[in-house]
């Protein structure tokens, strides 16, 4: 396991804490709904909280791709995940103090989040085959489809879409190398459009319901998904006789997350603006 990519994992793990706290504040100081992506686009252009949010976010996903060449999906991924503490921290600033309760599930995804490092193997190499670009492809037209149709629904529902997003980030991420070919060309032009559909639609969720509501579900869905396809496809590595932890710690990181999405979409009508 690489030292300096488990530490830019972790960095960009407390850039995009912070900052998702930021881009809900500035979603909802919106006059309307950005129900549509140009509308979205258009209003976030014009604000000054937007840009400086765009720019953390650049930062921790330069830190995020290090971790992922650096470090096995699953592992790369679940130290991401670590914003959700940090977001559930930050969150008191717009939201107020987190009861109890949340805080629990908040130190229990933290516990599954370090047996899931503690299990972690060697990285897989990167794959710029023909069947991974088709694959990719299929994946970022079906997210657009996804989004276009689900973009007016409750707050879980949009973080789900945005860690789809988030996901085909990662693992697109994993097919970009020189020399350029067309694979490596279409993996590269994908990253920024997963990012972009999956900015939005938690920016919708975030509006729609509290912070951890939408954070929680993308959370447990960004980790989980390149955990998978990274292990069965992309060879990344287990340490010998730790698949136990590692199965313990994703289940812990996953349900913590599903009931911090659950307490925060009750509440949600309490925050949602109008528009």
């Amino acid at each position: 396991m690489s030292t300096w990519g488990l530490a830019a994992g972790l960095v960009s793990a407390l850039v995009f804490g912070v900052a998702a706290v930021g881009q809900a504040r500035g979603v909802r100081g919106f006059d309307v709904s950005p129900d549509d992506l140009w509308t979205f686009v258009s209003l976030s252009a014009r604000d000054a909280g937007s840009w400086l949010v765009l720019v953390a976010y650049g930062v921790g996903f330069a830190l995020h791709a290090v971790a992922i060449y650096l470090l096995p999906l699953y592992l790369a991924q679940t130290t991401v995940a670590m914003s959700l503490p940090v977001t559930a921290l930050a969150a008191g600033w717009v939201e107020g103090r987190l009861p109890a309760r949340r805080w629990v599930a908040v130190g229990l995804l933290t516990l599954g989040l370090v047996l899931v490092a503690a299990g972690a193997g060697r990285a897989g190499d990167v794959v710029t085959n023909a069947t991974f670009g088709w694959a990719v492809l299929a994946a970022v037209t079906g997210l657009a489809a996804a989004t276009a149709l689900s973009r007016h629904r409750g707050g879980a529902l949009l973080g789900l879409l945005a860690g789809l997003g988030y996901a085909g980030t990662a693992v697109a991420v994993r097919g970009v190398e020189t020399p350029v070919t067309p694979v490596v060309l279409l993996c590269a032009v994908a990253v920024p459009v997963f990012g972009t559909l999956a900015f939005w639609v938690y920016s919708l969720g975030m509006r729609r319901a509290v912070i951890a509501a939408a954070t929680g579900p993308m959370i447990a869905l960004q980790t989980l998904l390149p955990a998978g396809l990274g292990i069965a496809f992309l060879d990344d590595e287990i340490r010998s006789g730790w698949w136990p932890v590692l199965i313990v710690g994703l289940g812990l990181a996953t349900i913590s997350a599903i009931a911090l999405s659950r307490d925060g979409e009750r509440l949600g009508s309490e925050l949602a603006p109008a528009g």
